[in-house]
């Protein structure tokens, strides 16, 4: 092996351990390694590794554009209420029973998602089928998972339902090969789709676990609170003392929220150590018996105080509510105390869920993350502004879209149809009609230009662009065709017999793609691991077409982890599910199509 081979194999593992570690955001991990190989590739005694120039050309890549292009398209058909209007009709079916309403869920979502990008879908699907889990008297924990695995599902069924499949094809064509159309994969995917629905259909109810979501906890009386400021006086006892020392938590109806001293606002970490000081007005959560407890402590004033130089000190009543950190939110890789939380939004952050686990502690330092669940609590003029923005989504109940914005729902839905349409009959190739289809929303008033481009996930495109990078010196260098000539070597042992040792690379690649992309996003997976399979088929003699197919179905059917695809990521929070939840019900299903793609591919793009 030539050193720049090392160095590539090198780098790239440093790139996926730096994904795995979560230290340092993925785009960013992408576009170093972007950086050190342009760096590496302008060195006067390298020979294999890509110039300057040729690192540019990833740039002039179309499947990047193309997905900026579908990620305006689904924004515009988000916000002119399309899905919400499809989600909504669901309502009316939620008599027929857990069972029967699973089945028209994911039938539903899986259409919905085959055309559109599936973040926003579940995102969209998600208030309503807590809505309706509440009516039904159904644990959400058993309707979520199937929510997030029915839009993979639909994904896999043409090319625009994935990035994944939209990168693959990009790859196909620099290979000289024809790209995938927009229904080719659906051959493979559509059968999928039916044993992954039926699988659920008789087994979630089985093996989902029945949990709870995180105000479904809270009793009656702990979700509606009241946030009262209270007033130190100057010679209370209690000044100088610790909260824990003073009498206010003496019952557990009261909560210390906050300290307002000169103007600043403190978060309680630890009761033990947080000293109140004359003039602190404290934010207290009280139910109705706490703010009794709260009048009879002595240096506590819940009245307005007259002549202090003060605001009017007050009590409101206020709610509990849930909300999820959405992909296109401004909050992403801030912390509480950058975007002043409180001040911005006018509501109390009570905790931060992520992946499971409660980061309640050190909250103001923490920098949030897409996915994170938040506990909040406002009154209720709050929580309706925080509810028609979009850094937030609340969970109590789906968002209405104005009727200004639903009378454009027609003119999205027939630009779209007439994307898909373009594409299906061979007119124009897709990043044209992508691109054309984002342009016509822009024009018709459906989505603004700002907008639409706050709805593209920049982040994913940098990631893109990075992995394009390594692709290119996967293949400049040969280090693509190593990895392909290994796979080859393990298929090709003496004990297995000639005509099936495609079939068992193509399990071979299959598999370490399936491992791939339940640890890191699946556009990474599959910019890395087509380039592998687009060797293979040289390397065996064969159409390298069904191995590239393989990576696009593998890449996509993330089951088994909450981390290897953002839908997943999204209901684990919200569903209260452990890690263990996905690694019962998605490794069967990780199997089954496995197996199923493994004999099914050969039989539709033969070797």
């Amino acid at each position: 092996m030539s050193w720049e081979m090392i160095f590539i194999i090198v780098l790239l593992l440093a790139t996926i351990a730096s994904f795995l570690a979560e230290r340092i955001p993925t785009d960013q991990t992408a576009l170093t390694a972007f950086v050190v190989i342009m760096a590496a590739g302008s060195l006067p005694f390298t020979n294999t590794l890509p110039s300057i120039e040729q690192m540019l050309t990833v740039f002039a890549n179309p499947a990047p554009m193309t997905i900026a292009a579908m990620f305006i398209l689904s924004a515009a058909l988000d916000k002119c209420g399309i899905i919400k209007l499809i989600a909504a009709g669901l309502e009316k079916l939620a008599r027929y029973g857990y069972r029967w309403f699973l089945l028209i869920l994911m039938l539903c979502v899986a259409s919905i998602s085959a055309f559109i990008n599936n973040t926003p879908v579940v995102m969209v699907f998600m208030p309503v089928v807590l809505m309706l889990s509440r009516s039904m008297k159904v644990p959400a924990s058993k309707l979520l998972i199937p929510l997030s695995y029915a839009s993979i599902f639909g994904g896999t069924c043409t090319l625009v339902g994935t990035s994944t499949n939209i990168l693959a094809s990009s790859k196909l064509v620099e290979a000289g090969e024809a790209p995938i159309s927009m229904f080719e994969i659906g051959a493979a995917g559509l059968p999928l789709l039916v044993g992954g629905v039926v699988y659920l259909f008789f087994f979630s109810d089985k093996l989902l676990p029945t949990r709870e979501t995180l105000t479904s906890l809270l009793s009656d009386e702990e979700r509606k609170e009241f946030i009262t400021e209270a007033f130190v006086q100057h010679d209370s006892p209690i000044v100088g003392k610790s909260i824990a020392e003073s009498k206010l938590l003496r019952q557990q109806s009261v909560r210390v929220l906050e300290i307002i001293r000169d103007d600043i606002t403190l978060a309680v970490e630890d009761p033990k150590t947080a000293v109140l000081l004359e003039g602190d007005r404290l934010v207290l959560a009280c139910r109705p018996s706490g703010i009794a407890h709260a009048r009879t402590i002595e240096g506590i004033d819940l009245a307005p105080m007259q002549g202090v130089g003060l605001e009017t000190i007050s009590a409101h009543e206020g709610s509990i509510v849930e909300g999820v950190i959405g992909p296109r939110s401004t909050l992403v890789g801030r912390t509480l105390q950058e975007i002043s939380f409180r001040q911005r939004f006018r509501v109390i952050l009570i905790a931060i869920h992520r992946r499971g686990v409660n980061l309640q502690k050190k909250m103001d330092t923490l920098r949030i993350e897409a996915g994170d669940l938040m506990l909040m609590m406002g009154t209720d003029p709050a929580i309706d502004r925080l509810r028609r923005g979009d850094d937030i989504l609340l969970l109590d109940h789906p968002p209405v879209p104005s009727l200004s914005m639903r009378r454009k729902g027609p003119a999205v839905l027939a630009i779209t149809v007439g994307v898909i349409l373009a594409v299906s009959l061979n007119i124009l190739p897709i990043v044209a009609a992508a691109l054309i289809g984002m342009v016509a929303v822009f024009f018709t008033g459906c989505l603004q230009p700002k907008e639409g481009y706050a709805a593209i996930e920049w982040s994913i495109l940098g990631l893109i662009y990075g992995m394009l990078g390594i692709g290119l010196a996967m293949q400049t260098t040969g280090t693509a065709d190593v990895i392909a000539d290994s796979l080859v070597t393990m298929g090709s042992l003496s004990f297995i017999s000639e005509g099936f040792r495609p079939y068992v690379i193509l399990a071979l690649l299959y598999l370490g793609t399936m491992v791939m992309t339940e640890t890191l996003s699946n556009n990474a997976t599959v910019v890395l691991m087509a380039p592998i399979a687009l060797s293979l088929g040289p390397a065996i003699g064969v159409d390298p077409r069904p191995f590239v197919i393989a990576t696009c179905i593998a890449a996509s059917a993330s089951f088994s982890t909450p981390i290897g695809y953002q839908t997943n990521t999204y209901v684990y929070g919200v569903g209260g599910y452990r890690f263990s939840d996905f690694v019962k019900i998605g490794l069967p299903l990780n199997l089954m199509y496995f197996v199923v793609s493994v004999l099914l591919i050969p039989q539709i793009w033969k070797f």
